[in-house]
């Protein structure tokens, strides 16, 4: 969208974790404000008096803008958009960011080491949607784990896969995108 950049490719103005997003770290997106399409919330955001970077920071968050937006997801859940930003504003968005940068650094972690190349969709998720006490525990254990030394990536992969249902179950989250039917 025209004259609305971006420096924040973690948390998007309207909430998504983008850092998180199969599609960016795919380099198949820059991240909103990066020459993607035109999005209502940018084109609000461009005609405040003061620019916001978060909606939250908007006197009239949550707006209309955001009635049945997170029923369906795109390539990154939209599930949390609207307690994300609640989250960040209340624990401050550096520190949210920084929340943010753990959550991609086992992303990394797992895509590295625990993708047959079938995963990424289903780490993106769980590391979106899983508490990050439980996404550390996940990761502590498939390192701990000695049947998996010397394992191939598609045991590896198998057994984290396995973790991230366990847990999302415990946790009463389904880790599937929601897609319009």
């Amino acid at each position: 969208m025209k004259n609305f950049t971006r420096t924040d490719l973690f948390l998007s103005l309207c909430g998504l974790n983008c850092g998180l997003c199969p599609m960016l770290l795919g380099g198949h997106c820059g991240g909103c404000g990066n020459g993607n399409q035109s999005c209502k919330i940018a084109r609000c955001s461009l005609e405040q008096p003061e620019r916001v970077e978060y909606c939250f920071q908007c006197g009239k968050f949550p707006c209309e803008k955001y009635e049945g937006m997170d029923e369906y997801d795109s390539f990154i859940t939209h599930r949390n958009r609207l307690s994300d930003l609640r989250r960040a504003k209340e624990m401050g968005s550096a520190a949210y960011r920084r929340e943010q940068e753990e959550r991609r650094g086992i992303l990394d972690r797992l895509l590295a080491q625990y993708n047959d190349g079938r995963r990424k969709t289903l780490y993106c998720l769980g590391v979106n949607l899983l508490p990050l006490k439980r996404l550390r525990d996940i990761l502590e254990r498939l390192e701990a784990d000695p049947a998996l030394t010397g394992a191939s990536r598609k045991e590896k992969a198998r057994s984290a896969s396995d973790l991230f249902q366990t847990t999302a179950e415990e946790c009463k989250i389904e880790l599937r995108l929601r897609k319009k039917t």
